[in-house]
C-alpha cells in the first residue's frame, strides 16, 4: 500500500514558477514508476509527467521543456519543478503511481493567473 501526501501548489502569475512535493509511505516506493497528473476543472485527471524508478522521464507535450520531474527515492518523495507557467495550467495536481495507481490524496491546487 501506497500513500500520497502533496503539497507546493499556490496561486502565481503567467510565466512564474513552483515546485511541488508529493511525500509516499510505503517501503517499496522505490521500485514504482511515480507520475505527477493533474485535474483541471471540467476536464477529466491526465497524466503530466512520469518518472521511473532508476530517473527515466517523459513529459507531456503540453508540458515538455517547462516541467522537470524527479525523485529522491532515501526520501520517498517525488518532485515537480514548473517553470514558464501558463493559465492552463492551472488544475489540481496529484502524484500517482504509473500506470496503476493507489487511492488518490487531496491534491495540491496550482492557480495560474494575472
Amino acid at each position: 500500500q501506497v500513500q500520497l501526501v502533496e503539497s507546493g501548489g499556490g496561486f502565481v502569475q503567467p510565466g512564474g514558477s513552483l515546485r511541488l512535493s508529493c511525500a509516499a509511505s510505503g517501503s517499496i516506493f522505490s521500485r514504482y514508476i511515480m507520475g505527477w497528473y493533474r485535474q483541471a476543472p471540467g476536464k477529466q485527471r491526465a497524466l503530466v509527467a512520469r518518472i521511473s524508478p532508476g530517473g527515466s522521464t517523459n513529459y507531456a507535450d503540453s508540458v515538455k521543456g517547462r516541467f522537470t520531474i524527479s525523485r529522491d527515492n532515501d526520501k520517498n518523495t517525488v518532485y515537480l519543478q514548473m517553470n514558464s507557467l501558463k493559465p492552463e495550467d492551472t488544475a489540481v495536481y496529484y502524484c500517482n503511481t504509473y500506470p496503476v495507481p493507489y487511492p488518490w490524496g487531496q491534491g495540491t491546487q496550482v492557480t495560474v493567473s494575472s
